[in-house]
């Protein structure tokens, strides 16, 4: 530790790494102290010169007693003095929480933002865009946002919130981290001083969030007259679809950009302070943005340290001038962007039927697409026809789903070559069609191998990529009608659908807190190869289910459109059109209907393929 001179205050400067390396300065929020981002500041501590601070008021740094010392202008003047003390002409600045909030204002502060390489935020949006979207923002939005900065209010009073952390407060905040984030007390955090970091923060509040927020003794703000009117408008979220569009609507009015600093927002979708909309506002008036998610709550570099501190050092390396990962590019905000943009979908059975189609669309919404099949010439089809028909990106891959080794090494090479698929459909399958004393062993191992042992492989590999990289993620299986709908001649096909609908309810109640979705997807009868393709065990309707398929005429698009659409919303199963969807009600209002029904030979001629 070193002290710096700033000012009024003497600041607590630590320092890890080489100062050679590129430097990172870590800035950390209320009511914590620099050892909040212990763990993060280990892992980057190799690669980085990595420093960090506490804050006035907070650990060892000596603390004013007026509340006109806390605001905006001493906090970046201990910025500066830090950053000279440093004495790197530029650095990566990354804040959370208030830190969050001093970093905004550092990229918009004359004599601070040439010094800023990039700035990374989590936790906390800049106050004057906070302010802005609390005055023109959706009436909704503004609501919601209102309900969760209860404790601003709070602040302001006299006496009781100081009363409150002398007492009780220090429990609550363990008793939330241990609850809530899966956070255990360690030494350092909280820190030993948190009654005194926490009372002393109060003027924080006090002086820059009262009836002038962000306002100097005389209520202007530097940061205020920076962005007004400029720093946020509501539809700079990021498309139509994709990772979210809460931010869409009139929230902001006016002008050009303002912030030249690169600038990554991390985005904890389990934050109780801030609101999606709020954060899907931040990027108006930043030319430079990325906007990345994790399925953490408000602490997550604590609770996720691994995953908080690649995307720091992903992002200072590319604006360091290193190429960007996939998942970085995937980020990238830009105005007009596709609803998928960036982001890679991989689809098996992506030859012929539902997977090309659904190829096609992710692909026409600015996805890259990896097309899977057994069949390598159709797959290649496939990608050269969304290259020359879309103008998008795709790449075509041999691979057998029922095989444990090639789906191993196939998911293997996905990610060393692409990276960690944002969205993976499985929905390669077959078809046996006759009654069950027909299909022999080898009828029902095949099916079962394909569409259900192919799904499960599909899940279990990439779903534990997805999960490893901590940015969330979605897993489409593509089941039928047959999955709840019973059928005397599709035995083994509608117990392998069925298994895969179990499936996806399992895998989706298991990985939701890790923020992957998944969806089943249950179409009805569909116009694609799969009745000419399906083998025939005992009555041959090949020419009769082909026809009836085809006039049935429902173009396997529509189920594609489906797709994307219960990607963008979540949604957990999607029976499609309307014998899936009548189908999937009697099921559930009355499965003994149903099961009457499959008595009747006319009413199960035709098999409900789907893929």
């Amino acid at each position: 530790m070193r002290w710096v001179e700033s000012d009024d205050v003497r600041l607590a400067v630590f320092e890890e790494g080489d100062p050679g390396d590129p430097t990172i300065l870590l800035v950390h929020g209320y009511p914590d102290t620099h050892r909040v981002w212990d763990e993060v500041a280990e892992l980057l501590r190799d690669r980085f010169h990595v420093v960090r601070y506490d804050v006035r008021g907070a650990g060892s740094s000596t603390a004013p007693r007026h509340t006109r010392d806390y605001v905006f202008d001493r906090l970046a003047a201990d910025l500066a003095a830090v950053l000279d003390a440093i004495g790197k002409p530029r650095v990566h600045l990354v804040g959370h929480d208030w830190g969050s909030l001093q970093g905004w204002d550092a990229v918009t502060r004359p004599g601070l933002r040439d010094r800023v390489a990039s700035f990374t935020s989590f936790g906390g949006p800049g106050l004057a865009q906070w302010r802005h979207f609390m005055r023109h923002g959706r009436r909704r939005d503004v609501l919601a946002q209102r309900a969760r900065s209860w404790y601003i209010g709070v602040f302001q009073l006299p006496v009781l919130p100081e009363v409150a952390w002398s007492t009780f407060m220090p429990r609550v905040l363990e008793r939330t981290m241990r609850l809530n984030e899966g956070i255990e007390p360690r030494p350092g955090h909280p820190a030993e001083t948190l009654v005194s970091d926490a009372r002393n923060g109060l003027r924080l509040y006090r002086g820059n969030m009262a009836d002038r927020p962000g306002g100097d003794a005389s209520g202007r703000s530097r940061v205020d007259e920076a962005v007004r009117g400029e720093a946020v408008r509501g539809d700079a979220g990021r498309g139509d679809a994709g990772r979210g569009d809460a931010g869409r609507g009139d929230a902001g009015r006016g002008g050009g950009p303002t912030v030249a600093v690169p600038v990554q927002l991390i985005e904890p979708t389990r934050d109780p302070f801030v609101t999606p909309a709020l954060l899907a506002s931040l990027g108006q008036g930043v030319p430079k943005f990325w906007h990345r998610m994790i399925a953490a709550g408000h602490w997550a570099q604590r609770s996720h340290p691994q995953v908080i501190a690649r995307m720091i050092a992903e992002f200072a390396t590319h604006t360091d001038g290193g190429a960007p990962t996939r998942s970085l590019r995937g980020a990238r905000v830009e105005k007009g962007q596709k609803a998928f943009h960036g982001q890679l979908v991989v689809i098996t059975g992506a030859g012929s039927g539902i997977g090309r189609a659904t190829a096609r669309a992710f692909a026409a919404h600015g996805a890259e697409v990896v097309c899977a099949d057994l069949d390598l010439e159709t797959a290649t089809r496939t990608a050269d026809g969304i290259a020359k028909d879309l103008g998008g990106t795709a790449h075509a891959v041999r691979v057998d789903v029922a095989n444990t080794t090639q789906m191993e090494d196939f998911a293997g090479n996905i990610r060393a070559e692409y990276g960690v698929p944002d969205i993976v459909v499985n929905n390669a399958g077959i078809a046996v069609s006759g009654p069950f004393l027909d299909h022999s062993v080898d009828d029902w191992r095949r099916t079962l191998d394909v569409n259900l042992w192919g799904v499960i492989h599909g899940c279990r590999l990439f779903a534990a990529q997805m999960v490893e990289r901590g940015e969330g993620g979605h897993i489409v299986n593509i089941a039928s009608l047959a999955a709840f709908v019973p059928s005397r001649l599709l035995p083994a096909y509608s117990t392998s659908k069925a298994a895969v609908k179990m499936l996806s309810d399992c895998l989706r109640a298991e990985v939701a807190e890790r923020g992957i979705g998944v969806t089943v997807i249950c179409p009805g009868f569909v116009s694609t190869p799969i009745a000419r393709n399906a083998t025939y065990v005992g009555p041959d309707i090949r020419e009769t289910a082909e026809q009836r398929l085809a006039r049935r005429g429902y173009p396997p698009e529509r189920v594609a459109a489906h797709i994307l659409r219960a990607v963008h919303r979540d949604q957990a199963v999607v029976p499609v059109n309307a014998e899936g969807k009548i189908g999937y009600a009697l099921s559930r209002i009355s499965p003994g209907a149903l099961r009457r029904l499959a008595r009747v030979t006319g009413v199960t001629a035709i098999p409900p393929f789907a893929r």
